[in-house]
C-alpha cells in the first residue's frame, strides 16, 4: 500500500492546482498520526473538551450537520470552561458571566477542574437534552462531590453562560416573532429564495436537489438565514468587515474562476480527492469549529500544555469561529450569491463539458445541466449561498488566532488520509481518469497519504481551497473569506487577550 508524505508551502491566499497536486489532509476528527511527545499527559481541559466534542458529534449524527449552530454550541463550551477556570485565577476575567472569583485558598487545580466539569455539564444538557445521560456520565469523574462549593460554583458559572446567549438572536429557543412557534434557531427574517428549479436570476443563491438514499428529492432551504442578527461575541455587529460584492454573470472574472472549478473538477486525481473531503463532514464531524479546535488540541500536545495555557487556546479558537461564522453569514446574506452548480449550468447551458461522473465512474463528457460537484448525490453543495465560504472564513480565523495566542505561525502537524473514503466508498476501487488530457487508471486503495502542515495559514489556505477544487465555491468565494477571517481574528484576539490579562474590554466600536 502506497504512503507518502507531502509537505505544504505557505502561498499567501493563493493554493494554485499545480501546488495542491497530491497533497491531502485528514479530517482531524479521525485522529492525528504524529505520536504525542514522550510522556505527554493531556491537561484535565483537553479531556473535558473531547466529551463535549463527541457530544456535538452525537447531535450532528442525530440532525445532520449546521455549521452555524454547531459553532455557537462550541462557543458556549468553551466559554463554559473558561468562565468557570477564570473563577479560580488570580487574574483572567470571565468572557460572558458576572466575575464571581473564588477566595483565593480554594484556587486549586482540583477546583478548577471540579468548576470546569459542573460548569460544561450544565451547559451540555441544556444544547444536548437527548444526551443527557451519556454527558453526566462521562463527567462524573471529573465533577466529583455534587454538593462541593466548587461543583456548585461551576454549575452557577454554566447557568449563566446559557442565560446571557439565550436572546443572542439565534432563536435558541424557537419563540422569535415571525418564526415557526417551538422550532428551535428557527428564520424569523422571513428569506425567501429568489430561484427554484427555474433559474430566474443566475447571480442569486438557487437551492440545489439533493438525492436521499431512499431515493427521495429533496430541495434544503438556506440554513439560518438569520445568523447575520446572532450577536457577536467580539465584533461590533455581523457586517463590521463585509467584503464587497462578488463577480457577476457577465463578467470575465466570473467566466475564469468557473471554468477553474470545471477544469479542476474534471482532473481530480486520488490525493486531490482527499483534500476535497478535507473539511467535509465526516464520521464523528464536529463542523469547522470542531475541527479547528482539534488543530489546537495537537498545538496543546505540540506544546505540552498546562491546565491553564489549554483553557485560553480553546476559548480563543472557539471565539473566533463563532464571529467568523456570523461574518460569512451576514456576507451570504446581504449578496446571496449562486454556487458553481447553478453558474456552470448557466454559462455552459445546451453544452457538454468534462466532469466527475459519481462515484467508482471517473471523468467524461456530461451536458452542463448535469454536472456535479465532487460529493454524493445526498448532500450535493452546503444548503446556503456561496459568498463568502464558510470554510475559508473560520479557517482563516482560526488559523491566525492560533498564531496570535501562540506567538509563531508555526504549526508542524501531520495528518493522515485515506483518498475516496467520503466519497467513493463501496465503488469499484480501479477507475478511468482523464488527467491532462491522458487516461489514466488510479486505484483508491492505494492512496493513503499523511500530510505534514507546517504552518497555520497553510492549513487555512488548503481547507478554503479544497472547497474549490471539490465544486462547491469560486476562487472569489475562497480568498474574500481568507481576508475576512483574518480580520475578524485580529479583532476577537483583542477582546480575548484584555480578559486574560484582567482587563475590562473596551466596548465594540460603532458598527459601519
Amino acid at each position: 500500500m502506497r504512503r507518502s508524505l507531502v509537505r505544504v508551502p505557505m502561498t499567501h491566499l493563493r493554493l494554485t492546482p499545480i501546488v495542491l497536486a497530491g497533497l491531502v489532509l485528514a479530517l482531524p476528527t479521525f485522529g492525528q498520526t504524529k505520536a504525542p511527545p514522550a510522556g505527554y499527559t493531556p491537561s484535565p481541559a483537553f479531556v473535558l473538551l473531547d466529551v463535549a466534542l463527541e457530544a456535538t458529534a452525537r447531535e450532528i449524527e442525530r440532525v445532520g450537520a449546521r455549521p452555524t449552530i454547531n459553532s455557537r454550541e462550541l462557543f458556549l463550551v468553551v466559554a463554559a470552561l473558561y468562565d468557570a477556570w477564570a473563577a479560580y485565577d488570580d487574574t483572567a476575567r470571565p468572557a460572558l458571566t458576572p466575575l464571581d472569583r473564588a477566595p483565593a485558598s480554594e484556587r486549586t487545580d482540583d477546583n478548577r477542574v471540579r468548576a470546569m466539569a459542573a460548569s460544561l455539564r450544565v451547559v451540555l444538557e441544556r444544547l444536548y437534552p437527548k444526551d443527557a445521560e451519556w454527558v453526566r456520565t462521562a463527567l462524573a469523574r471529573h465533577v466529583g462531590a455534587e454538593r462541593s462549593t466548587a461543583a456548585r460554583r461551576g454549575a452557577r458559572v454554566g447557568q449563566r453562560v446559557m442565560e446571557a446567549r439565550l436572546r443572542d438572536g439565534s432563536n435558541h429557543l424557537g419563540d422569535e416573532r415571525g418564526a415557526p412557534a417551538g422550532v428551535p434557531y428557527a428564520d424569523y427574517t422571513f428569506y425567501s429564495p429568489v430561484n427554484g428549479e427555474r433559474v430566474i436570476d443566475p447571480d442569486r443563491w438557487q437551492p440545489i436537489p439533493f438525492t436521499l438514499d431512499s431515493g427521495q428529492v429533496v430541495r434544503p432551504g438556506f440554513l439560518t438565514p438569520h445568523w447575520y442578527r446572532v450577536e457577536p461575541y467580539a465584533l461590533s455587529c455581523a457586517r463590521q468587515f463585509r467584503p464587497p460584492p462578488p463577480p457577476k454573470v457577465g463578467s470575465a472574472q466570473l467566466a475564469e474562476e468557473v471554468a477553474e472549478v470545471l477544469r479542476l473538477n474534471a482532473t481530480l486525481t486520488p490525493e486531490q480527492k482527499a483534500i476535497v473531503e478535507f473539511m467535509r463532514d465526516g464520521p464523528r464531524s464536529t463542523g469547522q469549529s470542531g475541527h479547528w479546535l482539534r488543530f489546537a488540541q495537537a498545538v496543546s500536545r505540540r506544546d505540552r500544555n498546562d491546565l491553564g495555557r489549554d483553557v485560553k487556546l480553546f476559548f480563543a479558537v472557539g471565539a473566533a469561529c463563532f464571529d467568523a461564522f456570523i461574518a460569512a453569514w451576514d456576507a451570504k446574506r446581504a449578496y446571496d450569491s449562486s454556487r458553481p452548480w447553478t453558474l456552470v449550468r448557466v454559462l455552459h447551458a445546451g453544452k457538454t463539458v468534462r466532469g466527475w461522473l459519481g462515484p467508482g465512474r471517473g471523468v467524461g463528457d456530461v451536458r452542463a445541466e448535469d454536472w456535479r460537484p465532487y460529493s454524493p448525490a445526498s448532500f450535493v453543495t452546503p444548503p446556503f449561498p456561496g459568498y463568502v465560504s464558510g470554510h475559508s472564513t473560520v479557517s482563516a480565523a482560526a488559523a491566525r488566532t492560533l498564531a496570535l495566542l501562540t506567538g509563531s505561525d508555526r504549526f508542524e502537524d501531520e495528518e493522515a488520509r485515506r483518498a475516496g473514503a467520503l466519497t467513493e466508498s463501496g465503488a469499484p476501487h480501479a477507475t478511468m481518469q482523464q488527467v491532462d488530457g491522458v487516461a489514466a487508471k488510479t486505484d483508491e486503495r492505494a492512496c493513503d497519504v499523511t500530510l505534514a502542515l507546517p504552518t497555520f495559514t497553510a492549513t487555512a489556505e488548503l481547507a478554503g481551497f479544497s472547497r474549490v477544487m471539490g465544486g462547491y465555491h469560486i476562487q472569489a468565494d475562497n480568498l474574500e473569506g481568507l481576508k475576512l477571517g483574518a480580520r475578524v481574528a485580529e479583532v476577537a484576539w483583542r477582546r480575548t487577550s484584555q480578559l486574560f490579562a484582567g482587563n475590562e474590554p473596551p466596548a465594540p466600536a460603532a458598527c459601519p
